[in-house]
């Protein structure tokens, strides 16, 4: 029998050759919001180790959602034409791509990984940043301004606007990036959202702006094309957004032209308490894909053939999402086939080292 792993999925008129993502993963590797031949090589290499859907890192809908000053953008039409060509690269390969698209909130304006922690000021390539409430995500962060309401239309109609231009790059799956402490899920935190409007307060007012964001990116992206939400089903901190919550806010998203929920937590506050090891994401995908009923995707330091097809064996999820074991292997996909007796097509430039 083929393993699950390597089984098709279809999303509306979208279908995946197996169930393996590659994650959304940071590269800093940008100017002014352009991909260029890292990010064309970088996704391009996983696309050819075998992988059923490549995303690109977190593209930034505004130059002031982005997280450092070297993240991707999709803010201006010139954007388009690089990420046209990494899209064409990854369906030509048999692959298909989808965008994440993000605003950092009060996370932005900070340096990359390698070059530092902390703020960037706005004589050195930095910004003000914009948040729910002025409430700074750690000392050493930038301290952020409250959005104005007029704000917040703008930036609702910014992802739609980057919606559209991820369409005319020929991705094929749009996913709303409200995960990990950024702009999105700074509103459904009561740690992060201390408004006293109509967005903060109550469950239905915390969830207002991520229900807005996505009917208005709904709106021009296809209807036979799928949706993708990311969340964090959880702070990891008292007094946070709950798993509960992230069932609730679930129940609804079908409604709303959403196809999968991809589940991962944490991100909100540094304080965070979470119990890190194997799989201990997965199942807060499979308690919002029971008790939601809606599809989801599993992520967290999954890392072995055997793991990825149980969890696809038991139900908890639909797609599984890797991210630093594809850092560490572009071939992934062809080695866990092997692994699990599922003999897939190789590249045929390959062919001579098949397994």
């Amino acid at each position: 029998m083929s393993a699950r792993l390597f089984s098709p999925l279809s999303l509306r008129e979208l279908t995946l050759r197996n169930r393996i993502v590659v994650s959304p993963m940071c590269q800093y590797s940008s100017v002014d919001g352009f991909a260029d031949d890292w990010h064309l090589v970088h996704l391009g290499s996983r696309a050819v180790g075998g992988a059923g859907l490549l995303f690109t890192e977190a593209i930034a809908v505004e130059a002031r959602g982005r997280i450092s000053p070297q993240d991707l953008g999709l803010w201006q039409d010139a954007h388009i034409e690089m990420l046209a060509r990494i899209t064409a690269f990854l369906r030509a390969q048999g692959a298909a791509s989808a965008v994440q698209l993000a605003h950092a909130g009060r996370k932005g304006s900070t340096f990359r990984p390698w070059d530092g922690d902390g703020a960037v000021a706005p004589d050195a390539g930095g910004w003000i940043p914009v948040a729910p409430s002025a409430l700074a995500f750690s000392p050493n962060y930038p301290q952020p301004r409250e959005l104005k309401l007029t704000e917040m239309s703008e930036i609702t109609s910014a992802f739609a606007a980057a919606a559209k231009r991820a369409l005319l790059a020929g991705f094929d799956v749009v996913e709303i990036h409200a995960a990990h402490g950024y702009l999105l899920h700074e509103f459904l935190s009561p740690l992060a959202n201390q408004r006293v409007d109509a967005y903060g307060g109550s469950f239905e007012n915390r969830t207002r702006f991520l229900r807005e964001v996505i009917v208005a990116v709904r709106a021009v992206w296809p209807e036979h094309m799928p949706l993708f939400v990311r969340i964090s089903a959880c702070d990891w901190a008292e007094g946070g957004w709950t798993i509960e919550e992230s069932i609730e806010l679930a129940r609804g998203l079908s409604a709303l032209g959403v196809d999968l929920v991809d589940t991962s937590t944490g991100g909100l506050v540094p304080h965070a308490k979470i119990p890190v090891a194997p799989l201990y994401q997965v199942p807060f995908a499979a308690r919002i894909r029971a008790e939601a009923g809606i599809a989801t995707g599993a992520v967290g330091l999954i890392t072995t053939p055997q793991e990825a097809e149980q969890i696809l064996a038991d139900s908890q999820a639909d797609l599984i999402f890797l991210a630093r074991e594809e850092l560490r292997s572009p071939y992934w996909p062809l080695h866990a086939a092997h692994a699990l007796a599922t003999p897939i097509p190789w590249p045929k430039q390959y062919q001579r080292a098949a397994l």
